[in-house]
């Protein structure tokens, strides 16, 4: 019988082992999951801030253009077809920002994914051998 004991407490063990080694497994993965979504913000939000700067540049410089080429017979026209246009654009870009941020975000989706395949796993009836 001690060694009945002794393998039924190793069983055990052995179980608690591999549970602990699924969460750790599981962390490094939303560990992961999180540098990933960092890093893309990240790049994101440069290369945005960029295109930013240069359409602000291209825009001033075109409103300047139009403004000098119209100078001198629909100078308020121009000014007044041109703040008409940059405020529709952005009106139209500020509800896509919101649209966009209000989207669901996927984030830990698999961490969640692989969880809830380990949950499945373990409540799952488990076939009993014959003796």
């Amino acid at each position: 019988m001690p060694g009945e004991n002794a393998g039924l407490f190793g069983q055990l063990q052995q179980s608690l082992g591999t549970v602990i080694e699924l969460f750790r497994v599981r962390l490094a993965l939303l560990g992961t999951e999180l540098e990933m979504e960092k890093q893309r913000l990240a790049a994101g939000l440069f290369w945005g801030a960029i295109a930013f700067m240069c359409l602000t540049v291209a825009a001033v410089l075109f409103c300047g253009f139009v403004i000098l080429l119209l100078w001198d017979g629909y100078r308020l026209a121009a000014f007044g077809v041109l703040a008409v246009l940059f405020l529709a654009c952005g009106v139209f870009l500020l509800q896509v920002a919101q649209r966009r941020l209000g989207a669901e975000s996927n984030l830990f989706g698999t961490s969640l994914a692989e969880l809830e395949r380990d949950r499945a796993s373990f409540t799952s009836p488990v076939p009993h051998e014959p003796q």
